[in-house]
């Protein structure tokens, strides 16, 4: 038993041994076959990096193709650029250069443009006579004469022949009709707007800012569209302002827009403009822009003086000091509620005042450049004479003037070496004339016709005057001339806008308007002849 156990034994440790050398073998077959397994996926994982390298390698050397292109691509756009950019910066100076040209004879152009305008202005007459017919409107329907009810007094007789004739067609009972004509620097038919108008009136105020005086008046009967001319269209007795009717607008108005329009193109701070409102009533004058204690607006007399250097001047005079157009034009509406009108039988509003609304220009220039502005050589003597060497208040009081805070010995200097010359332009609404059979005017209202009628005369006297070249004009026969004085004859600029009805019924009245017209036209062909120019025919 005992060797059978140790057979047993023995048996039992070579079979442990056979299992030990048999897991031993299938452990060895399952790690060939794994290493076999992951060998051959290493392969192919590889294999597919190394692919995926390469596209990777060739992708990246053509990018980097495309950004060298793109690199040296900017590198020459650079390079154009910067040549441009030289090749500019010679131009640009070269630029700078003519444009330095330019403006020098630009400037030295203006000059005379200004003299070849104001030439041009004194070529067509220091005083223009322009017409404008007006259409006929529903009162002229209404009976005028007491001696012959039984005519057409709304027929029209006065035509605009053409832009410079008016045709007027005088008939009498019993006579053949006889049409007289009237030349004018311009006529106006009923049909021509505002705009066209203050066209041809326009040009004057270039010779505002050039130095000269400016007067531009309207002349006619009552009710023939004076007050429309000047000012525009009036609701419920105030002037209609408003924006959205500027197609209506007047000269008035308008002559301020075309006034701070030129003053905007010239340098800042070397024009101001000053307002003032007055109206001549019964000879006399009262400053409409006048205000009390309280600061109500209310119309004070004043009185019209010769000043020692032969100016005339209204002493104690209100002058506004305006920036704009709408300042301006709210002061004349004030001045206006305060002009005196009466009904009549012609016109349920007329004027029984002229009206004069003065525009004030002051021209700040240094003493040594004053010549350089006016190069018309007569020019600048006159004005040399008017200038002020006192520097005006407006100025010493603006804070953002830098020579009113002048405290150096050269800013002092500079300060003292400030000139002021005064430029006028006077914009007259003259009363109508009337007949007072026509207007049927009495009491107070017929003195004022005898006020208004004189004044008129007094100025066709002092046109007559200037026209038969007197040594003595009058001027101090009335308060008009003698307030307008300034700017009725000499250097100064007159535009007469004769206004005219074009009906039956008026026909005495135009007829003389048209006379007043002819006689100041007279005046421009006598300076002509004076200056040794050709007079050309029929007065053209």
């Amino acid at each position: 038993y005992q060797g059978l156990a140790g057979r047993s034994t023995k048996e039992v440790l070579q079979l442990y041994a056979a299992h030990g050398q048999q897991m031993k073998f299938q452990r060895s077959s399952v790690v060939t076959q794994l290493h076999g397994a992951i060998k051959k996926r290493l392969k192919q994982d590889l294999k597919s990096l190394h692919s995926f390298a390469l596209e990777l390698s060739k992708d990246f050397q053509r990018q980097s193709k495309t950004c060298l292109y793109q690199v040296l691509a900017a590198v020459q756009g650079l390079q154009l650029q910067n040549e441009a950019m030289q090749m500019f910066q010679i131009k640009a100076f070269d630029l700078e250069q003519s444009l330095q040209e330019v403006t020098e004879r630009y400037e030295k152009e203006k000059q005379k443009r200004k003299a070849l305008h104001n030439s041009l202005i004194e070529l067509r007459g220091n005083i223009r006579v322009h017409c404008r017919i007006r259409p006929l409107l529903p009162f002229d329907d209404a009976a005028g004469h007491s001696q012959d009810r039984q005519r057409n007094f709304s027929e029209k007789v006065a035509y605009a022949a053409d832009d410079e004739t008016v045709l007027v067609k005088c008939s009498r009972p019993g006579h053949a009709s006889v049409n007289k004509t009237f030349q004018f620097e311009r006529v106006y038919n009923d049909l021509e707007s505002q705009d066209a108008v203050f066209a041809d009136v326009a040009p004057l105020l270039t010779s505002l800012l050039d130095g000269y005086n400016v007067c531009i008046m309207a002349y006619g009967q009552t009710g023939s569209g004076k007050t429309y001319t000047m000012l525009g269209p009036q609701l419920e007795g105030n002037l209609a302002f408003a924006i959205e009717e500027e197609s209506e607008l007047g000269i008035i108005p308008r002559a301020a827009q075309e006034v701070f329009r030129l003053i905007s193109e010239k340098p800042p701070g070397s024009y101001w403009v000053e307002v003032s409102v007055v109206e001549v009533y019964n000879n006399e004058i009262f400053d409409l822009l006048a205000k009390d204690t309280c600061g109500k607006v209310f119309g004070v007399k004043r009185d019209v003086v010769t000043t020692r250097e032969g100016k005339s001047d209204v002493p104690l005079l209100t002058h506004e000091t305006v920036e704009n157009v709408s300042e301006f034009l709210h002061l004349v509406n004030k001045g206006l509620q305060l002009r005196v009108t009466h009904p009549t039988l012609v016109h349920a509003h007329s004027s029984r005042s002229h009206l004069v609304v003065t525009l004030t220009i002051t021209t700040v220039v240094f003493g040594d450049n004053f010549g350089m502005l006016w190069e018309d050589e007569q020019t600048s003597q006159r004005l040399n004479k008017e200038a002020s060497f006192t520097f005006p208040q407006k100025m010493r009081d603006n804070k953002s003037t830098s020579s009113s805070r002048a405290s150096s010995p050269v800013q002092l200097e500079a300060t003292e070496k400030m000139k002021q010359v005064k430029t006028r332009l006077q914009l007259v609404d003259l009363a109508g004339s009337e007949c007072v059979g026509l207007s049927g005017v009495t009491g107070a209202a017929l003195r004022e016709t005898s006020f208004i009628n004189r004044s008129l005369s007094a100025l066709a006297d002092v046109l007559g005057a200037i026209a038969e070249q007197r040594a003595h004009v009058p001027y101090r026969n009335s308060k008009l001339t003698h307030l307008l004085q300034d700017s009725v004859g000499g250097d100064a600029k007159l535009l007469v806008m004769l206004c005219i009805s074009p009906g039956q019924k008026y026909l005495t009245e135009s007829m003389q308007s048209l006379g007043f017209g002819t006689r100041a036209r007279q005046v421009q062909r006598g300076q002509v002849k004076k200056k040794n120019f050709p007079v050309p025919s029929k007065g053209k």
